[in-house]
């Protein structure tokens, strides 16, 4: 086997990590980098996260090392900490959040100090948002920021849809407290599609289960607004979607990178509210009432940092000859 540039070890534990390694690789190889991309083989569940992340490094360990026997790479990236835990080589990190803020008390009891010696040890740091690196610690290992590109979906479906949630993680995306604001926002024949989890449809809510990238963004095409209320949001790309394809966005404050946060709070393309069933409701239906025929033009204008051609410009000028130094 050829020797590539950049071996991308790759954990590939969900289908948005693996669109995202896809995305990273793609980038490099626009760069001009001949990339290798070895992901993990999925491990056996188990019952605790502890030993959860346990499986996946030793899986990723396994992909790195059969890699590495045949190649020599110019440089290793590993993606997301648990994929660096147990590394056999030393290489650079990508990640959207560390165990130290997501692996509380006994969830991270060994993922976390081996997270600490890794994130100093690594010779760079690739978080996707810089709120990373502070819960991170601030490690003094030198980094380059790259986002997960987002690009507007096609279609030219009508809004027909009142609301549109994303709950793969019920508690921790905060169905709850989206489904207690929306019987106070609701008005009749308005509905709330709520996508990523199975459910029993109710007056006004409808569960449409897993679905397929395409499926969800046409849903978010056809949604005038986009409402989370998460607990913790380690990236956010749904939201990211959302104003991409022009669909106004009802969020809580979270703890976490929260990449579009910031432009949802000062860029007057969100309503940030409170998670209590009021506050929540009313700015639920002041975003369903909104008359703003400039939205759509305003929020991709706002997301320009997250476009494909950005984040290849920061891959080709930055990562990459940081990698290959």
């Amino acid at each position: 086997m050829p020797s590539p540039d950049v071996l991308l070890v790759g954990l590939g534990s969900t289908h948005g990590l693996r669109a995202a390694e896809d995305e990273l690789a793609g980038a490099l190889r626009r760069a001009g980098a001949d990339v290798l991309l070895a992901r993990a083989v999925a491990p056996r569940e188990v019952r605790t996260l502890a030993l959860t992340d346990l499986a996946w490094a030793r899986a990723a360990r396994r992909a790195a090392v059969e890699a590495l026997v045949a190649s020599s790479p110019g440089a290793v990236v590993y993606s997301t900490t648990t994929a660096a835990l147990l590394w056999p080589q030393r290489g650079a990190i990508r990640f959207d959040a560390p165990a130290a803020a997501n692996r509380p008390g006994r969830h991270g009891l060994w993922q976390r100090p081996v997270e600490r010696r890794r994130l100093v040890q690594a010779p760079l740091l690739v978080p996707q948002d810089p709120a990373a690196l502070v819960e991170a610690g601030s490690p003094p290992t030198p980094s380059v920021v790259v986002p997960i590109p987002v690009e507007p979906s096609t279609g030219d479906e009508p809004r027909d849809l009142a609301a549109v949630t994303y709950a793969t993680n019920p508690y921790k995306k905060g169905l709850d407290r989206v489904l207690a604001a929306w019987r106070v926002a609701r008005r009749d024949g308005e509905e709330l599609v709520v996508a990523g989890v199975e459910g029993i449809d109710d007056d006004g809510v409808r569960y449409a289960g897993t679905l397929a990238p395409g499926a969800f963004r046409a849903l978010l095409r056809r949604a005038r607004v986009y409402v989370t209320a998460p607990r913790r949001e380690d990236y956010g790309i749904a939201q990211l979607e959302a104003l991409a394809d022009g669909c106004r966005v009802v969020t809580t404050p979270a703890p976490g990178p929260y990449a579009a946060l910031p432009l949802l709070r000062t860029g007057g393309l969100g309503w940030v509210a409170e998670p209590d069933p009021a506050t929540l409701g009313a700015a639920m239906r002041a975003a369903l009432d909104a008359e703003d025929p400039g939205y759509a033009h305003r929020a991709l204008t706002a997301i320009a940092p997250f476009r494909r051609a950005s984040v290849d410009a920061v891959v080709a000028t930055e990562l990459l000859p940081h990698l290959l130094a």
